[in-house]
């Protein structure tokens, strides 16, 4: 399913019956990434699954991808699906953009897990995204991508143009504590 807002067009699929539990993926991957953490949709749960802006099917016009940009189409998704409030996981990138979701909009996120998801990158993060390049990945990680990015190897290019960028943005990852301490949701780490 797709639902345009925000300039994009955000692909999602809803798996399973029950309460709404919301799955975030990690930055180049996608919703179906949920696969390789269950067996199949949690018991009891309607798993939400979301292709962040330019991940998997999701459009990114723009070309400029911002964790915060992410958190607001996630929002738009869950008022488009009638769900004010929600459980969420967010693995690595996905959990930066549950951050924004807990701290821009504190009543939406009732409980979260944030598995690998850092406040700010460190410098040897940023030295990382720096060198990051296509010759850094292995040709079983290009195909992975290539299965789940379904614009080829444009998209997948700019993805690792916009991990590059990273490096150089101060703004979008830099969760202080005063910042953190607005989140009201329960939270794993």
């Amino acid at each position: 399913m797709f639902l345009e807002t925000n300039g994009v067009q955000l692909h999602f699929d809803v798996i399973g019956e029950g309460e709404p539990l919301l799955w975030l993926h990690g930055f180049m991957g996608a919703g179906a990434d949920w696969q390789y953490v269950f067996t199949g949709p949690p018991e009891g749960f309607q798993l939400v699954a979301p292709d962040l802006r330019g991940h998997g099917a999701s459009t990114n016009p723009s070309g400029r991808f911002l964790f915060r940009d992410a958190a607001e189409d996630v929002r738009a998704l869950l008022r488009h699906l009638g769900i004010p409030r929600v459980k969420a996981i967010g693995v690595s990138g996905g959990g930066i953009v549950l951050l924004h979701m807990a701290t821009a909009a504190p009543d939406t996120v009732s409980s979260m897990v944030i598995v690998s998801a850092p406040p700010y990158f460190p410098a040897q993060a940023r030295a990382i995204q720096r060198q990051m390049s296509r010759s850094m990945l292995t040709d079983v990680e290009l195909d992975l991508m290539r299965q789940r990015h379904r614009c080829g190897d444009a998209q997948i290019s700019e993805l690792i143009a916009q991990a590059r960028a990273f490096a150089d943005s101060y703004d979008d990852v830099n969760f202080t504590t005063p910042y953190l301490g607005t989140i009201t949701a329960e939270t794993l780490i």
